[in-house]
């Protein structure tokens, strides 16, 4: 079977072409091409497919230990840049669909060669506060205040976990995350004992993406993340999207919002105000082509 391997900001994946490639038992396959030691090495898997009735081409993405993923925010800047390189569109505006979620992606062209991407803007949808279809439990944040408060979004509301309490704030962006900001910087923390905690704590009934997050000031913000399925990685697209977005709704930010991961910057612009607008957030950021090869499966 052959693949290229692909990272945005280091988040990184195997990415193989569906129109060519016939693959059974793609959750296995996920967990052995992701393991560093014996497999290719990555966060996951991600099939490139035909279009579907909604778009022009479908992403079919597996987590590192096999689970299916609704979205991924660096993964379908990847996708952009491999249909726009290997010449599979001329378009310079692309759909997208994973899971039944679409995405608008403008490609960015390199200008110093002939029919590359460098990266993608890619608008990343509304963002959805309602905890039913984040989905979360309201009523295990302290503040919650009975059953007239369900389908309030959970903003700035206190979880406890192992003993210590985070202020956190839910949002989906086609994938659940939750969004705990910290005081210290995020260098200091130990994600390794903490991010298992938030991902498989009660309050998420799919589990969680975990963004832990200091604010540096109005239009900048430093980050890192627990991915469920994956641990920690580089870089989250949706992770750094809900962030900007939970950072604007809390009155931490202003609009344009750089949120600084371990793999590098990624810009996030939301319009939005409350927890009831209708904008769409975008976010923009690199997109880059590792290596190809070919491996016995």
């Amino acid at each position: 079977m052959r693949f290229t391997k692909m990272q945005g900001l280091g988040n990184d994946y195997v990415y193989i072409n569906g129109f060519t490639e016939q693959v059974n038992n793609k959750s296995e396959l996920a967990v052995k091409l992701s393991d560093r030691h014996f497999g290719i090495g990555s966060d996951g898997i991600i099939f490139i497919n035909p279009p579907s009735a909604l778009a022009d081409f479908e992403m079919e993405m597996y987590n590192a230990d096999g689970s299916r993923a609704e979205m991924c925010g660096n993964g379908i800047r990847c996708v952009a840049k491999y249909v726009y390189d290997h010449r599979m569109t001329d378009k310079d505006v692309i759909a997208i669909e994973s899971m039944g979620i679409v995405r608008e992606i403008e490609i960015i062209k390199d200008e110093s060669q002939d029919h590359v991407a460098k990266g993608a803007r890619v608008n990343m949808g509304v963002p959805i506060l309602s905890p039913a279809l984040v989905p979360c439990v309201p009523a295990v944040f302290k503040e919650y205040a009975g059953a007239m408060d369900d389908d309030k979004p959970v903003i700035n509301r206190t979880m406890t976990v192992a003993g210590k309490e985070y202020k956190t704030t839910c949002v989906s962006m086609g994938n659940p995350h939750a969004v705990i900001f910290v005081d210290e910087p995020v260098a200091n923390l130990d994600l390794n004992s903490q991010g298992n905690l938030f991902e498989n704590h009660e309050a998420f009934p799919k589990r969680v993406n975990t963004e832990f997050v200091r604010v540096l000031n109005r239009d900048t913000v430093e980050m890192r993340v627990w991915e469920r399925g994956s641990g920690e990685t580089l870089a989250c697209g949706t992770g750094a999207t809900a962030t900007a977005v939970a950072c604007i709704l809390n009155g931490f930010t202003d609009n344009a919002v750089t949120v600084k991961l371990l793999g590098g910057d990624l810009t996030i612009e939301w319009k939005g105000t409350s927890a009831d607008s209708q904008e769409c957030a975008f976010m923009t950021g690199a997109a880059t082509t590792v290596f190809t090869g070919e491996i016995d499966i």
